[in-house]
């Protein structure tokens, strides 16, 4: 068992406009949140961002193969996905990974489709 249930997209934001961290907070809070809240196969997603610097899709599915049929359905479409669209730029890169654990804190696990 590979164990590679996790996948993370990376992009630039060090070329990208100036006001590209305020477009990615709202195009995060619609419509990407609203696509991938109870999505089949996957356990939950986190966006990650540093402005400036790069922005992230953190994924972790329920199986390796769930997570392979969503990286090869992303793969050669993300030249042209959104965050490409707003970063000008495709992802630094798509990279699957191991899921080791998760933890929940006391303040307890919350959705937010913006913080």
């Amino acid at each position: 068992m590979s164990n590679l249930n996790g996948l993370t997209v990376r992009w630039s934001l060090v070329d990208a406009p100036a006001d590209t961290a305020d477009r990615l907070r709202d195009y995060v809070e619609e419509p990407s949140h609203a696509k991938f809240t109870g999505k089949p196969g996957m356990r939950f997603k986190t966006w990650r961002m540093v402005p400036g610097q790069w922005f992230e899709g953190c994924y972790v599915f329920e199986s390796d193969e769930a997570r392979a049929a969503f990286q090869a359905e992303f793969t050669p479409n993300a030249p042209t996905a959104p965050v490409s669209e707003l970063t000008g730029a495709g992802p630094l890169f798509i990279e699957p990974c191991e899921v080791v654990a998760i933890a929940e804190g006391g303040a307890g696990f919350a959705t937010y489709a913006r913080f």
